[in-house]
This record gives structure tokens, C-alpha cells and sequence, in this order.
């Protein structure tokens, strides 16, 4: 079975599975009065016996969590899908073209403290392909092993203080850069939907091995 054979087989598993899901605490602590805002963002899966993850670093320029860990996304414009607008900021950010990757579906979406509505897009693309960061927005492009993203066993709970009540919140260690904030929910609740939760590395495979059934 191929890596986009088992994703999708995997997605289609957790559909019909209850899976509980992390969201954003500081909702229920002071609900944004802004509107919703679609956003979309790419979670792309490398294709390699050990597939891994794409990831971004946001300068510290940006106005809104510079320096954050991030997937390529943002907002979703006018006439757009989630598909289209991951595959729009995947290509602005870090230069991934379009025909290089194979969409999977789509994750639960989750919904921010600021009110961002954002689906995760689930997909694959190639091994070796070129990605060059937009230096107005990225400062680095990298990847982390998926068995190691997704593990449980790499989830950190921690408190915060926001608007003058105590949140949590959760990082995901393990590795060079710390995963946080949403980027971290997201995480865990694709986890959870994809089976990752009991079986961080079911996608692994050895070289020149088809993933099983």
C-alpha cells in the first residue's frame, strides 16, 4: 500500500471513530467578538519510509506570532476552498508547487482564541522536492519525522495567563524546533483522526517496502 493509499484509508477510519479534540481554552474565556475567519493550512506528509512532516518558522518581522512554528496557511480568499487556499500559501511561503502534491482530505478544523476557523489539509508530496522560503514571511523550512510529531509521548501540557485567567496549552518536544499554540492542537487532533495516537509510526515503512495493509 502506498503512503496515499494509507492516509486515505486512514482518514476514511477516522471519520467513524469519536475522537475527542483539543481546542483553543481561551475561547471559553473570553469569547472573540471579531467575526470567524476561514483559514486552511497544508500538513504535507513526505513520502519516504519515514514519512515526514513540512514545517515553517515565521520571521520575527510578522506582526501576528513571529517566530512561531507554523504549517504553510493562512485565510481562506474570496472563491477559495481549504484546498485551494493551503495549496495558494503552501506555494507563496515555501515555494511547493502545486502538481508536486497529491491531496489526501481534510482534518478537524480547529478554532483559534482570535476566531480563525482553520482546516488542516492533509496531503503527500514527493520526496526531494525543492522549497525555498519567502523571506518576508519564512525564515526556515524544515521537517520532523511523523512517528515523532505525532507521538503522545512528545505532548507537553503547560499554563499560561491570558486575559487575567490561566489557560492550557500544549508543546510537542522531541526535536530542534518546539511545536506550540495551535500548530500543536492541530497536530494532536489529526493524530487522533488519523489512528497516530496508539501507532505514531503505522506509516513508517522499510526501504523499498509498500506500507501494509
Amino acid at each position: 500500500m502506498s503512503l496515499p493509499e494509507a492516509l486515505r484509508r486512514a482518514l476514511a477510519e477516522g471519520a467513524h471513530r469519536a475522537s475527542p479534540q483539543v481546542g483553543d481554552e481561551r475561547r471559553s474565556i473570553a469569547p472573540p467578538s471579531v467575526d470567524p475567519v476561514a483559514a486552511a493550512v497544508l500538513i504535507a506528509f513526505i513520502d519516504r519510509p519515514r514519512p515526514a512532516i513540512i514545517l515553517t518558522r515565521r520571521t520575527e518581522m510578522l506582526r501576528k506570532h513571529p517566530g512561531q512554528v507554523a504549517f504553510p496557511g493562512g485565510r481562506i480568499d474570496p472563491g477559495e476552498d481549504a484546498v485551494a487556499a493551503a495549496l495558494r500559501e503552501a506555494e507563496e511561503e515555501i515555494a511547493l508547487p502545486r502538481d508536486r502534491v497529491e491531496v489526501i482530505g481534510l482534518g478537524p478544523t480547529y478554532i483559534t482564541g482570535t476566531n480563525f476557523h482553520v482546516t488542516p489539509v492533509i496531503a503527500t508530496v514527493p520526496d526531494g522536492v525543492i522549497l525555498r522560503p519567502n523571506p518576508d514571511e519564512v525564515a526556515a523550512v524544515f521537517d520532523i519525522d511523523a512517528d515523532a510529531l505525532f507521538a503522545p509521548a512528545n505532548r507537553e501540557s503547560h499554563e499560561g495567563e491570558w486575559q487575567g485567567a490561566t489557560w492550557r496549552y500544549y508543546r510537542i518536544v522531541g526535536h530542534a524546533e518546539t511545536v506550540w499554540g495551535a500548530t500543536a492542537g492541530i497536530v494532536i487532533n489529526v493524530a487522533a483522526q488519523l489512528g497516530l495516537d496508539s501507532d505514531p509510526a503505522r506509516f513508517n515503512r522499510d526501504a523499498g517496502q509498500r506500507l501494509q495493509a
